[in-house]
């Protein structure tokens, strides 16, 4: 192909070859999709029901929650459908569109886990000042501003990607549209085209990353110097499951883009992205569930009144 004017759709990777294959990796992704939809789904309706549950840790991991579901419904579903119908295409438009969401989502939930451990920074080495440094108006700022810097990266990569000349070809090595694939199909010379965004990209996310290093170097000093080993283990509690979720967002996406080129293969890519687009997102309701006590609690309570509901309810069907 000439250039990017004569390219109508993108050929996807495909997750196997073989029909059994395919059919056990849509049940596999129907699975995990489902369970992340169920998990992030309860943790959404848990804070946004319960009262005990408006504070601005709760509140960060509701915006969390819905940057997962932004990630899985962006990918898996198009995934489920290629393996389903034994198809690989995608549209010029749809892998535009898919690419700019997934990057908007993947930013929006990377500033937010920024945003979170500043929240535990400053409840843990600023007690005092938590209600100030964190009040309603601050927390909404916040959040916007993660959310506005994962559109302005998203929308910065995908004009970047799709404005430069693809003429080798349009299979992606990838099961879904992902900026490096799109600039691989690239004829360009022009490196500092090619690269600048991923440059901006790169430092602001080392930024955030040693801003994350900083604050939790900060956060165990603080907890070691806590007398009580109740008191540490009830600081530490709260951080843990924002570190597992930092830890598993970030080695998993590191090492997906910044292997060595010498033991890179089709199906290591293929899992490599499975790990860091759709398993996060269905683990995280889960390591925060597992450690918070508030967490589980409201989650016990909107579980126990839609019990009641949905009983009441079937009262009322059998009196009519």
């Amino acid at each position: 192909m000439s250039n990017s004017s004569s390219i109508s759709h993108f050929l996807l990777l495909p997750l196997a070859d073989m029909w059994q294959l395919q059919l056990l990796h849509f049940c596999l992704f129907l699975g995990i999709s489902m369970a992340a939809l169920l998990g992030n789904g309860l943790i959404i309706s848990a804070v946004a029901c319960g009262h005990h549950l408006h504070t601005p840790m709760f509140f960060f991991l509701l915006n969390l929650a819905l940057t997962d579901l932004g990630c899985i419904c962006t990918t898996v579903p198009k995934a489920m459908h290629n393996s389903l119908w034994d198809t690989r295409t995608i549209s010029y438009a749809g892998c535009a569109a898919q690419l700019l969401t997934f990057a908007f989502f993947i930013s929006a939930e990377y500033s937010l886990l920024t945003v979170m451990c500043y929240d535990r920074y400053v409840s843990i080495c600023k007690p005092l000042h938590y209600g100030t440094l964190l009040g309603s108006r601050a927390c909404a700022h916040m959040a916007a501003t993660a959310w506005a810097s994962g559109f302005l990266t998203a929308l910065l990569h995908t004009a970047n990607a799709f404005s430069l000349p693809l003429c080798k070809g349009n299979a992606l090595g990838q099961f879904f549209c992902e900026i490096p694939q799109i600039i691989k199909l690239s004829c360009s010379h022009s490196y500092l085209r090619k690269f600048g965004a991923s440059v901006f990209t790169t430092s602001l996310a080392l930024g955030c990353f040693i801003f994350i290093i900083f604050s939790y170097v900060q956060i165990f000093r603080a907890v070691l110097r806590i007398p009580s080993e109740q008191g540490r283990h009830k600081a530490l509690s709260t951080c843990l499951p924002h570190l597992a979720v930092v830890s598993l967002f970030i080695s998993t996406g590191s090492f997906a883009f910044l292997k060595p080129p010498s033991i890179s293969s089709p199906s290591l890519d293929l899992s490599l992205s499975v790990l860091y687009s759709v398993v996060p997102p269905a683990l995280n309701p889960l390591i925060y569930s597992l450690r918070n006590q508030e967490l589980k609690c409201g989650l016990r309570k909107l579980i126990i009144l839609c019990f009641q509901k949905c009983l009441s309810l079937s009262f009322l069907h059998q009196g009519l």
